[in-house]
């Protein structure tokens, strides 16, 4: 090989080096940031495709503040709730203060990270805006599996009429 092969080449290659290290540092700065959506029910029996959260992931979990769950600790900022969709329910602790719209019975979303099988830590706690809003993740786990009760939609004056979000809000 004649010395001026050799420098290309090894030009060639260091561009080809510096590429795959910047697509494989992308790659990490994708995965790092990435936090996947999962109900109560799908943390603890999996996804449809059979995909389920190990210890230590970073998710989202969606669902409804089980009524009489809440526990504040008086002395600091952590706070213990249960969140359900229609299965089991999944313990979410959470230090800080609450949104102001965070009630018992309503829906939602909390970033942690996955202690156990039912427990997650959470860093993040965003509450819904409205007697009407609900996180699109949440209304289309909740369609795929509804639980009469919850108010996943707007009413359809088809169907029978359900209970009003006025009853089950009242007195929190």
């Amino acid at each position: 090989m004649t010395p001026r092969r050799k420098k290309r080449l090894a030009i060639i290659l260091a561009i080809l080096i510096g590429v795959a290290g910047t697509v494989g540092l992308i790659m990490y700065a994708l995965n790092q940031n990435m936090n996947l959506f999962y109900t109560p029910t799908e943390i603890v029996n999996g996804k449809d495709d059979g995909t389920k959260p190990h210890v230590g992931e970073k998710l989202r979990i969606g669902g409804m503040v089980v009524v009489g769950s809440v526990k504040r600790d008086p002395d600091t900022l952590n706070v213990s709730f249960e969140l359900e969709d229609i299965g089991p329910k999944v313990t979410v602790n959470y230090t800080g203060i609450l949104p102001d719209l965070f009630r018992e019975g309503q829906g939602i979303v909390a970033q942690g990270t996955l202690k156990d099988a039912t427990t997650i830590d959470a860093f993040e706690v965003l509450a819904k805006h409205d007697e009407n809003y609900m996180p699109s993740e949440i209304e289309q786990a909740m369609k795929k599996k509804h639980q009469p009760g919850y108010n996943t939609e707007t009413p359809d004056p088809k169907s029978e009429a359900s209970p009003s979000t006025s009853e089950q809000g009242s007195g929190q």
